[in-house]
Order: structure tokens, then C-alpha cells, then sequence
């Protein structure tokens, strides 16, 4: 995938793009990731999707930035989609904080997005991340101090969010932009969930600490279109599951 950039709002924000004459397909990341996430995904649906994959901001090699709103990432996104200049709507993808950011996108703008995939979030959020990342922020002396710092079960899913720079090692976004970030989609978006109408596929891990079965099935029974399946796996489906994930992907798209 090739790295771009574009400029909006004074931020630089950066993307991978796979190119080539497919339909596109926007996937965007959860909190903590990048676009490089996808990248396998990107290759196991060429060549008939072209998949481009933002660093959303705050993220990867996109600038940080000074608010982390609803509005903010919307925007983002909007952008993007008039960067590339693009003659025909899109699928969005999106884990988690992508997820919410893709069908809060389609609520607004529904002309724009031919079908959406959430991966592994709801509407009901309510969860706060900052306990969970304290002592993550600042410089490591090696490699491994970060990855012991973040624990066995994350570091895995972060390896790409690992930057080494002058005096050693660390996170490519800050702790604190995080926090904000969380705390601007915790809420309920039910509203939003219903407004659009295309054709959306809800994928859920067996095992999510952040899912519950109950209501993604309540996601799927009150907005017609839409279809629920559950993997195996966690909360970051196309990492954990990657072939079940894919295949589950291939099948929704072949049939919208």
C-alpha cells in the first residue's frame, strides 16, 4: 500500500491507499491503531477493492491534534473522500472508534456510503479508556520496556503504534489524546444507527470485552439491511481471526 498525505484544518493527515480499478472501500482503525492494520485485508480483497486506510488523527503519521470531537473525525473523513476525488460511494469499514465514525458518517451523509461493516462496537458507549493506559505515555529506554509496560495481550495489536526515536522507544500517540477521544463518542447513537438505510454487515467477536451479544443483535433486528455475524475471536476481529474475518467480509460485498 502506498502512503499519502492531505492536508485539512491545518493538520497533516496521512493514509495508505492500495490503489488500482476496484471499488473503494475506506477501513478505519480503533483507538491505539493505524491504518497499517489493514493492510492484509487490503491485499486479500484485491483486485476488485481498492481499500485505502486513514491514520485517523492522533494516529500512526497523522498529526495530533488539539480536540478529538464527533464532529472532528467527521470532517476527517469527508475530507479525505474529497481528496480522492472519488465518482462513486463507498463501503466504510470501521473497528471500533472507526466503527462509530463510519455510521455516524452514513447518518450524515448517506449518499456517500454505498454499505458499511462495524466491526465490534455498539451504539450504547459507555466505557472509559484511561485507566487502562497509565504509565503509557513517555520515552522507553528499549523496545521491550514499552511492550512489557503495555502487557502481553495489547502489545500485540500496537507493534505498529511503536516508534523509536531519540533516547529510545515509544507510543505514536499520546495517552491523553485518547482519553479525550473515548470520552467524545461515549453516549447513545441509536439516532444515528437508523438514520441511514444502505446495506451494513455487524461483526462481533465471541469473546468481546466491549460487545455484548444482546445488543448488536438489538443493532441488527431495528435497522433493516442489516445483518449480524459473530467470529471468533476478540474485539479486533481482522487481526485475531483474520481469515474468518475476510471471509466474512467477501461475502457481504459479493452480495451488495
Amino acid at each position: 500500500m502506498e502512503r499519502c498525505q492531505f492536508q485539512r484544518d491545518g493538520l497533516r493527515l496521512s493514509y495508505l491507499d492500495a490503489g488500482g480499478d476496484g471499488a473503494p472501500l475506506i477501513a478505519m482503525h480503533a483507538h491505539w491503531m493505524e491504518g497499517s492494520t489493514f493492510t492484509p485485508l487490503a491485499a486479500a480483497l484485491q483486485p476488485d477493492w481498492r481499500v485505502i486506510a486513514p491514520d485517523q488523527r492522533g494516529h500512526g503519521y497523522s498529526d495530533h491534534a488539539k480536540s478529538y470531537t464527533r464532529d472532528d473525525y467527521l470532517a476527517d473523513l469527508g475530507a479525505l473522500l474529497a481528496h480522492l476525488n472519488l465518482s462513486r460511494p463507498v463501503v466504510l469499514l470501521g473497528n471500533s472508534l472507526g466503527g462509530v465514525n463510519a455510521y455516524q458518517f452514513a447518518a450524515r451523509h448517506p449518499e456517500r456510503v454505498r454499505a458499511m461493516i462495524i466491526e465490534d462496537i455498539g451504539v450504547e458507549i459507555h466505557d472509559s479508556i484511561s485507566g487502562m493506559m497509565e504509565g503509557w505515555g513517555g520515552i522507553f529506554k528499549t523496545r521491550e520496556q514499552l511492550a512489557e509496560r503495555l502487557g502481553p495481550r495489547l502489545a500485540l495489536y500496537l507493534l505498529d503504534s511503536f516508534r523509536q526515536v531519540e533516547g529510545g522507544w515509544r507510543l505514536a500517540f499520546d495517552p491523553d489524546d485518547m482519553v479525550k477521544s473515548q470520552d467524545c463518542i461515549r453516549g447513545d447513537h441509536w439516532n444515528d444507527w437508523v438514520r441511514s438505510s444502505c446495506p451494513a454487515l455487524v461483526i462481533r467477536g465471541s469473546e468481546s470485552r466491549v460487545t455484548q451479544q444482546e445488543h448488536c443483535e438489538e443493532m441488527s433486528r431495528r435497522r433493516p439491511k442489516t445483518q449480524l455475524r459473530v467470529l471468533e475471536g476478540g474485539h479486533v476481529l481482522h487481526a485475531q481471526s483474520p481469515a474468518a474475518f475476510e471471509a466474512a467480509v467477501k461475502e457481504f460485498l459479493r452480495e451488495i
